[in-house]
C-alpha cells in the first residue's frame, strides 16, 4: 500500500513507515491507549455490556439496517430496559462466560449537528439515524468508533478527510469525543468513487485497484488527468 501511494505521488511527514512525534503509528501497539479511554467511559457510566451478536441485532423487530453502515440497535442490553439481558452480565464478566460487547449509549432524540467542509451543515438523530454502537469488541479490541477518536486526538488531528459512507460514523465520535472531553477535528466527507453500474470501489467488490492500473502500465499523471476533482 505505501508503495502504491508514493508510486502516484503521495508523501507524508509521518507514520509507520517514517516514524514522528506521536509514534507508536500501528494500533497494535496503542492498546494502552485505547484501554485508558474504555476506562474513562466506563467509569462515567457511558457504556454497558452486551450479549448481543450481529445477527441478533439484524433478527430484532425495528432494527433498520441502511446499507452498509451498523444496524440501529433495539435496547435490548440496555439498562433498564424490558428486555433487559445485561443486569445477569456483571461488568467483570470474562469472554469465557459470554460473548461481550460493551455500547456506547446514546440519548434518543438528541441531534449531532457539525458543519462538514463538503457537504455543509449536517445533522443526524440518535436513535433514529443511528443507536447505541459497540466501542469495544468481545475478543477485547477496541472497535473503530473509539480507536480513531482516540488516535485522533493524541495525534493532534486538526481536519479529517474521508468518505461520506462514514458520515453516521462523524455523529458517533463526536458524542465519543465529548465524553472523553476531547475537542472533535474538522470533518471533509468527500463522494465516493463509483464503477460504471453506481457501485462504490471497495475490495470486498473486487474492484479495479491502483496496482492493477499500475501493472497496466498506466502512469500517475494519466490517472490523475481523467480525475474529476470535486
Amino acid at each position: 500500500m505505501y508503495e502504491d501511494l508514493r508510486w502516484f505521488g503521495f508523501d507524508w511527514q509521518e507514520g509507520p513507515d517514517v516514524s514522528g512525534p506521536f509514534a507508536p503509528y500501528s494500533q497494535s501497539e496503542r492498546m494502552d491507549f485505547y484501554r485508558a479511554a474504555f476506562s474513562q467511559l466506563k467509569v462515567s457510566g457511558t457504556i454497558y455490556p452486551c450479549t448481543c451478536s450481529r445477527q441478533d441485532v439484524l433478527r430484532s423487530v425495528g432494527a433498520p439496517h441502511a446499507g452498509e453502515d451498523e444496524p440501529i440497535y433495539p435496547g435490548t442490553c440496555r439498562p433498564g430496559a424490558k428486555s433487559s439481558k445485561s443486569t445477569a452480565i456483571p461488568p467483570q464478566v470474562q469472554n469465557e462466560q459470554a460473548q461481550v460487547n460493551w455500547r456506547f449509549r446514546v440519548q434518543d432524540g438528541e441531534a449531532i449537528e457539525f458543519v462538514d467542509g463538503h457537504f455543509g451543515p449536517h445533522g443526524l438523530i440518535a436513535g433514529k439515524d443511528f443507536g447505541d454502537f459497540v466501542i469495544w469488541r468481545h475478543d477485547d479490541i477496541p472497535a473503530y468508533q473509539l480507536a480513531v477518536v482516540v488516535d485522533d486526538a493524541a495525534m493532534r488531528i486538526t481536519e479529517v478527510v474521508r468518505g461520506e459512507d462514514l458520515l453516521r460514523s462523524t455523529a458517533r465520535q463526536i458524542l465519543i469525543y465529548r465524553a472523553l472531553g476531547l475537542e472533535p477535528p474538522k470533518f471533509y466527507h468527500c463522494p465516493l468513487l463509483c464503477d460504471e453500474s453506481g457501485q462504490r470501489l471497495a475490495k470486498r467488490h473486487d474492484a479495479l485497484s491502483l496496482r492493477t492500473l499500475r501493472e497496466r502500465g498506466l502512469t500517475p499523471e494519466q490517472l490523475r488527468s481523467d480525475w474529476v476533482r470535486f
